[in-house]
């Protein structure tokens, strides 16, 4: 059997059957987007003249459903070219054209009925060998599939995307009795591969992996909150990045899952099991009062919390659940939050908050996690083969930074449990066995190895090859060198890494020093040099603060120095005899992107958001970002054909002085920071792997480091029609005196320094010019208001 997905179809075009389409797209595959014929027509369509029989009315709600793509934030699809690979229909004139597809995706309301009807259609038509699943959230596997034909059965399995697909990584797929083996693991490979998700494998029961934990997890600290009479914004405040969940915490997530889809998975649930289970997925009564009066979250603005807008701005409101009137949102402060806001790490904070018993934040915390502990080994074995797929589900799935198991060894196994089983909990016979066997926490490291814990023995945690961790090699292999700002390490196969790891990962002098030392490194005993990490954002720029307090001491000697060294550092990576790679993801902004920029390739994360973003806080790019993206669109422009030197000067000129920033890795490409010698990878987790297979390629093509090039400029012409820009702006009340300023400085750099238009300069030359803008900005007043501003306040201040 040869499986292969080259077109799929997608059968329902609501929320999630479009953005399961979108993600689909932005991988490349075509998608057949399929929804019902509407039963009545719009006034819209009545003053048309059209009939119900008419193609446009037929298709309406799946063309709607594609339109409306653009219009959701975040965005579903990665840039406006994916709708182009989604067309559209109706699932009563246009199921024969699934004969086509290689993989269909049920996406239709959650009713058992409704979906084997659909599938007996789904049978009729679909080619043989052609994989069907269902994205339902809970509903049997099993019983979708009953009454099928063979091959049907065979090529079917539940692939349960979490909301929103793009973004969130988790995968859970469900295999029914007689899915082939070979189908099974050749879609595991497949999302993980191309789709760029987290596969978890989970048992057909109510719910699956993530959805019955986690909304257990929510119940529970429902149930909690009334109990010990916390409010809703208190729970919050210590039910988040607190304890290693995401700033959502609890309620805010329930706000953007929607009370109304969030009491449909409980009650999915409620119905299928028995006691004290059935019991904790009893919504509670306000909850269902809030569903009811369409209280539903953001979706219908309001829920849990309300915005109003104030004199200063905008205000958020807690929901008294007892009152079901909007109050101050309040926090908790206590002595165990302030302790845990000093340690390091969530599983240290976590430890702090669970261990201060009789304190008020510490004892709700502890009442929300023990049951959850439990509840999770209570169900392994049940919802899934293992810990280990438990823990990846809730940390891909609902943005746990530990997943239960992973947290009970954060806070001490041995320890909770004897607190557990003193306040007279019921602790699962397999966790009280592991422990009276000596084994004290579900998972151990050694030799840089991960073990877990598994059915009586530790079991080798099993990672996919094109899954580089850093930290796990640094542990098996140290590092080659390092100082506070950056590290070398090597990565096998002759490639040497440069991982940043100083705050935020911004570039100071010893980041800088340690570029410089791992290309001469490189030069004299590598095949190459990827610069990539695996921290919060690949790069946020250079040290803000070091260089406001360098300008605010009137240090320009000192600063005239840091950028002559981070020019030095960029042409280096430039010139480097060996090939060097940049592997950016997410936030790769300002000084970020002048790293990225100068490397023989890029390869990129596919949520990369790349910028160069200094005229935000009134400066413009000082380390060869303007020269390097205007020197890449020259590069991008088709060979042997005249062209327009003035529009790609105000091309480069707009997207720095807009300081605009990519919304993916595609978007980057769009806006001129990636070429055809540029890649994306599918999988984030994959990205250093692809990055180091990159460099390996460039060097067994015999790579040679480019020549110096020079730079022809638009001159004086080209700087007033750039100014003329900015000065339109101004007039217009967009643009204030010191943009314009900033806007001249800029325009003066591309320009190439107001000479004559044609006129042809080195690259010294614009790095030059680069530079005297910077160091003449940084000592303005106003700039300096700017870069003050984002420091405080984390936003541009318009002065």
């Amino acid at each position: 059997m040869t499986l292969s997905i080259k077109r799929a179809a997608v059968l329902g075009s609501g929320v999630m059957g479009s953005a399961i389409a979108a993600h689909l797209a932005n991988t490349g595959i075509p998608t057949l987007m399929l929804d019902i014929v509407p039963k009545e027509l719009t006034e819209k369509e009545e003053k048309q003249g059209l009939t119900l029989e008419d193609r446009k009315v037929r298709n309406r709600i799946a063309e709607d459903s594609k339109k409306a793509l653009l219009k959701q934030k975040p965005s579903p699809i990665t840039t406006k070219k994916s709708l182009e690979l989604i067309t559209t229909g109706n699932m009563d004139d246009d199921m024969e054209k699934l004969s086509e597809a290689d993989w269909i995706i049920e996406v239709v309301v959650e009713n058992l009925d409704i979906k084997k009807k659909v599938y007996a259609k789904v049978d009729e038509h679909r080619k043989e060998g052609a994989i069907v699943s269902s994205n339902t959230s809970g509903i049997s596997v099993e019983a979708m599939a009953e009454g099928r034909s063979e091959d049907f059965r065979k090529h079917f399995l539940g692939t349960h995307f979490f909301n929103p697909p793009r973004y969130l990584k988790l995968l859970e797929v469900i295999p029914a009795k007689d899915t082939d083996a070979q189908v099974l693991t050749f879609m595991k490979t497949f999302a993980e591969d191309t789709l760029g998700k987290g596969v978890v494998e989970a048992k057909d029961t109510p719910n699956f992996i993530a959805n019955r934990i986690g909304t257990y997890g929510l119940l529970v600290t429902v149930r909690e909150m009334l109990k010990g009479n916390y409010s809703v914004g208190e729970v919050d405040s210590v039910t988040g990045p607190m304890i290693g969940r995401p700033k959502s915490a609890t309620f805010r997530t329930l706000d953007v899952v929607g009370l109304d889809t969030f009491v449909h998975v409980a009650k999915n649930v409620f119905d299928q099991v028995e006691g004290a289970e059935k019991e904790v997925f009893d919504v509670p009564e306000f909850m269902k009062t809030m569903n009811e009066k369409g209280w539903l979250g953001a979706k219908s603005g309001q829920g849990f919390f309300l915005k109003k807008k104030g004199k200063d701005g905008s205000v958020i409101y807690e929901l008294n659940p007892e009152t079901l009137e909007y109050e101050d949102r309040k926090k908790l402060k206590t002595n165990a939050t302030e302790t845990a806001k000093q340690e390091k790490g969530s599983k240290r904070k976590l430890k702090t908050l669970v261990s201060a018993k009789g304190d008020r934040a510490g004892d709700l915390v502890w009442s929300v996690i023990k049951p959850a502990l439990i509840y999770s080994a209570e169900l392994t074995g049940e919802i899934a083969d293992d810990i280990l797929s438990i823990d990846k589900a809730m940390k891909w799935g609902f943005g746990w930074e530990m997943g239960p198991f992973e947290s009970w060894d954060a806070i001490g196994l041995k320890e909770s449990v004897k607190r557990m089983q003193e306040e007279g909990e019921t602790v699962p016979e397999w966790v009280r066995n592991m422990l009276e066997a000596g084994n004290e926490s579900f998972y151990k490291r050694e030799d840089g190895k991960v073990y877990y814990y598994d059915q009586g023995e530790y079991k080798q945690q099993q990672f996919n090859p094109k899954e580089i961790n850093l930290k796990r090699l640094k542990d098996t292999k140290g590092v080659i060198k390092k100082n506070a700002g950056a590290s070398m390490v090597d990565l096998g196969d002759g490639v040497a890494a440069l991982e940043f790891h100083s705050k935020s990962n911004a570039i100071g002098l010893d980041t800088m020093q340690m570029i410089n030392f791992a290309i001469e490194e490189v030069d004299k005993n590598y095949e190459g040099l990827v610069i990539g990490n695996q921290g919060k954002n690949f790069c946020v720029g250079a040290n803000l603060a070091l260089m406001l307090m360098e300008a605010q001491d009137d240090n320009f000697f000192e600063l005239d120095m840091v950028v002559r060294q981070f020019q030095n550092m960029s042409m280096n990576i430039k010139y480097s005899n060996k090939p060097v790679v940049a592997a950016p993801f997410n936030m790769t902004l300002g000084g970020g992107a002048e790293v990225s920029l100068p490397a023989a390739a890029i390869q990129a994360s596919p949520e990369t958001y790349m910028g160069l973003v200094e005229f935000g806080v009134g400066l413009i790019p000082g380390g060869g970002g303007t020269k390097e993206l205007y020197l890449k669109e020259l590069r991008n422009l088709p060979q042997g054909i005249d062209f327009d030197l003035t529009k790609v000067a105000n091309d480069v000129f707009e997207k720095v002085a807009m300081a605009k920033v990519s919304t993916s890795a595609e978007e980057a490409r769009e806006n001129g920071f990636l070429d055809s010698g540029d890649a994306i990878s599918k999988n984030a987790d994959h990205l250093l792997h692809d990055a180091k297979e990159k460099v390996l390629a460039l060097a067994r093509a015999g790579y040679v480091a480019p020549q110096r090039e020079k730079i022809p400029v638009v001159g004086d012409a080209g700087y007033a029609a750039m100014l003329l820009g900015a000065k339109s702006l101004q007039f217009s009340g967009y643009a204030s005196d010191h943009d314009v300023k900033i806007a001249e400085k800029l325009a003066y750099v591309l320009s190439g320094g107001r000479i004559k238009e044609g006129s042809v300069i080195d690259e010294q030359a614009m790095l030059d010019l680069e530079r005297e803008a910077f160091l003449s900005l940084i000592g303005e007043p106003l700039t300096q208001q700017r870069m003050q501003h984002m420091l405080l306040k984390g936003k541009p201040l318009r002065n």
